[in-house]
């Protein structure tokens, strides 16, 4: 929690406008960052942190497959042919 306290305080103020700041900054976060300083900041939480970290990481995963799938299902309900 301490890293997003961290990230909370230095951009504050971008974050107060919407979702779309918060994603951005977090992105131009990560694209700094290595896999060894990933590992280094998983290896400084507790382990509750790292189970909620997982859990949101596998909730929105599982929320972007449920989206592909209505697509895939919408997509091919617009291709059938339709009978009268």
């Amino acid at each position: 929690m301490r890293f997003v306290d961290d990230i909370y305080s230095l951009y504050r103020e971008q974050l107060e406008d919407d979702e779309e700041n918060a994603i951005s900054v977090v992105l131009n976060i990560l694209e700094d960052q290595t896999r060894q300083d990933m590992m280094t900041l998983i290896e400084g939480m507790e382990d509750e942190e790292v189970i909620q970290m997982v859990g949101v990481y596998l909730v929105e995963m599982l929320k972007m497959k449920m989206a592909q799938d209505d697509n895939m299902d919408e997509e091919s309900f617009i291709h059938r042919p339709r009978y009268h």
